[in-house]
């Protein structure tokens, strides 16, 4: 194995690391949303979210939902945005104004990481097996021989 093979082991193997310790994070922080929707709302309403029973669904779905694709590598760079969404929506509705420190950093690493891990993916995705993750040939490239 080279040098060059080992490093890129390691990476995509930290990369995976990372996608889960990032989507349990948020699976962590939505499956209360999702089991309190009620009370999600209400808080929703109370920062002044649109449309917050809506508002609270779609929050709780997107948080349990894009966390366990970005877990298991599914559909990544719309998980990653989604997510990163998610926390842009956070910062407007209920850190706007706040210091970076003690404030909002936590939101800002947690949607920049989803994005990047969005579309860093991995070799240890879902979305390598499927067809949108598979590499195309060209119609000039020779069919290697068996």
């Amino acid at each position: 194995m080279t040098d060059r093979s080992l490093l890129s082991g390691v990476g995509d193997v930290t990369t995976l690391l990372a996608r889960m310790v990032v989507g349990v994070v948020f699976v962590s922080h939505g499956w209360p949303k999702a089991t309190d929707l009620d009370g999600t709302a209400q808080g929703f309403a109370s920062l002044g979210i649109p449309f917050p029973q809506f508002s609270a669904l779609l929050g709780a779905l997107i948080e349990v939902g894009a966390g366990l694709a970005l877990i298991v590598g599914f559909a990544l760079p719309l998980a990653g945005f989604l997510l990163a969404f998610m926390m842009a929506n956070a910062y407007y509705f209920a850190h706007l104004g706040d210091p970076l420190v003690g404030g909002f950093e936590f939101l800002l690493v947690l949607g920049a990481t989803a994005l990047a891990l969005g579309f860093a993916g991995g070799r240890y995705s879902l979305d390598r097996v499927m067809p949108w993750g598979r590499p195309r040939r060209r119609a000039s490239e020779p069919v290697p021989a068996s």
